[in-house]
C-alpha cells in the first residue's frame, strides 16, 4: 500500500496498492483504495490547485514531480 502526497503542500491524494517494481507512472483505477483528490474535469488536483495527473479512462496518468509517495510495494 502506497499513500502517494502532493509535492507542494504534502496532503493525501490517494492510497493506492502497487505491484511489481518500477516507478509509478500511472495508477490503475482499480487499484485506488481511497481517493482525497480534487477532480476538474480530466484533471486530478490537490485541494492546493497542484495538478497531480490526468484521468485517461482505465487509469490515472501521473505527473512527475507533482507528488510523491511512501509505503511497501507487493512484489509480483
Amino acid at each position: 500500500m502506497l499513500v502517494i502526497k502532493c509535492a507542494r503542500c504534502k496532503g493525501k491524494i490517494f492510497k493506492y496498492v502497487k505491484v511489481g517494481k518500477g516507478r509509478l507512472l500511472h495508477c490503475w483505477k482499480a487499484r485506488i483504495v481511497e481517493d482525497y483528490s480534487v477532480r476538474d474535469g480530466s484533471e486530478i488536483k490537490c485541494q492546493c490547485g497542484n495538478l497531480i495527473g490526468i484521468d485517461e479512462g482505465r487509469w490515472v496518468k501521473m505527473k512527475r514531480r507533482s507528488f510523491t509517495y511512501s509505503g511497501t510495494v507487493i512484489k509480483g
